[in-house]
């Protein structure tokens, strides 16, 4: 590869059209306070307003003193900083396809975007709202007419705690590992009636499988896990917010070698704003799946 015909800006866009396909979490996360990310340490500051008090109105009767609103501040640090740096030599480069420098990048973003995933999902130490604990968690099982313990079942309890807490009931989604999927395909009412929705579940997208109750369900292989206890999360975009940018993307020469490198710079931060807007649900994985 020429560094002559090198051009910065196309390369760092690249890498953040891929590392955005890859994300789960960081894709449910709102963008709102993206701002302008420059380096390490900026911060975006999130003003909340309280709750507008309402009265009742009396004919000819004076109202009470216009109320003075309380507010609050939030912070959102940009406290991730997170880099890739890798070389191909010369000699490997004459001896493959020439394209490996553009796979590289890829594969770079997407590695990225793990770290990054990762990252968001250990935000749920912040969530209010709880089906089970560390300590107790729902021990999901196989369906079965005995022990009818059902992942369906519970993802229905995490609408339950969203709704309770007034979350809109448009744009609501949970995450789920792959064994979870598994649970719900073995469940009749996620595919097997043969209804619009069914056939909805059965078409399995990018991430997204279906919907449970008004839940959009995402698959990952990203949701937290402590010990044995996994951690998924429902909730909606609202309740959390992600800023990231690629600030720096540069194509060098290593001295003392033969070889053209690639270095990138990920800056990034998350934060629970509405923790009462996410729920999530502790389980076990079952024996057998």
């Amino acid at each position: 590869m020429s560094l002559d015909n090198f051009i910065p800006e196309i390369w760092s866009a690249a890498l953040l059209v891929n590392l955005r396909d890859n994300l789960v979490y960081g894709q449910l996360a709102n963008r709102d306070y993206q701002g302008d990310i420059s380096a390490f340490g900026d911060t975006v500051r999130i003003n909340n307003i309280g709750q507008v008090t309402v009265g009742n109105y009396t004919k000819n009767t004076d109202m009470t003193a216009a109320q003075t609103l309380d507010s609050a501040q939030s912070v959102l640090t940009i406290d991730q900083s997170k880099y890739f740096n890798f070389q191909i030599d010369d000699v490997d480069q004459a001896q493959q396809n020439p394209t490996v420098m553009s796979a590289a990048m890829t594969e770079a973003a997407y590695a990225l975007a793990r770290t990054a995933d990762d990252f968001m999902a250990s935000l749920y130490t912040d969530i209010a709202n709880n089906v089970g604990s560390q300590a107790s968690p729902v021990a999901l099982t196989l369906p079965s007419a005995v022990t009818p313990v059902l992942a369906f079942d519970n993802l229905v309890s995490l609408e339950v705690q969203l709704d309770q807490n007034n979350v809109p009931d448009v744009s609501r989604w949970v995450v789920v590992p792959p064994f979870f999927l598994g649970l719900l395909e073995l469940d009749q009412r996620f595919t097997s009636f043969g209804t619009p929705a069914n056939v909805v579940n059965r078409t399995v997208g990018y991430n997204a499988i279906g919907q449970v109750s008004g839940l959009t369900v995402y698959k990952s292989n990203r949701v937290p896990v402590n010990g044995t206890v996994f951690k998924v999360i429902s909730g909606h975009s609202m309740a959390w917010s992600f800023a990231d940018q690629v600030s720096e993307v540069e194509a060098y020469r290593p001295h003392l070698r033969f070889a053209d490198a690639m270095k990138g710079l990920h800056l990034y931060g998350g934060k629970v704003v509405r923790p009462e807007q996410l729920a999530i649900l502790h389980c076990t994985r079952p024996t057998g799946i």
